[in-house]
């Protein structure tokens, strides 16, 4: 049998380029002495649909830690959320105070 001439080249394959994930911000919920935790259930619920169950151990979380973490986003809708969560309590006249940071 006759070796071919291209038997032993060894085609490499080209890097493949991954595209780099954007950094992830955790969207906070701040605690405070006036915010009803009813209402803080109401925004976990609302605007990062959470269920009952998972709203209220984030509400307790931020109770008893004085921060919970809502959700884990890229940094755009990081800040989106959080505007909505201070638009949306200054609406119903409440000092909820809500914060992003790199995760």
């Amino acid at each position: 049998m006759v070796n071919s001439p291209h038997e032993n080249d060894t085609a490499l394959k080209p890097e493949i380029a991954k595209p780099k994930l954007p950094p992830m911000y955790k969207v906070l919920l701040l605690n405070d002495d006036f915010t009803p935790m009813e209402f803080v259930v109401d925004v976990l619920e609302r605007l990062f649909n959470k269920n009952r169950e998972q709203a209220t151990q984030i509400m307790l979380k931020v109770h008893t830690e004085g921060a919970g973490v809502c959700g884990i986003y890229p940094q755009d809708i990081a800040e989106t959320k959080m505007h909505q969560v201070v638009s949306y309590a200054r609406k119903a006249q409440h000092p909820l105070q809500c914060i992003i940071e790199v995760a």
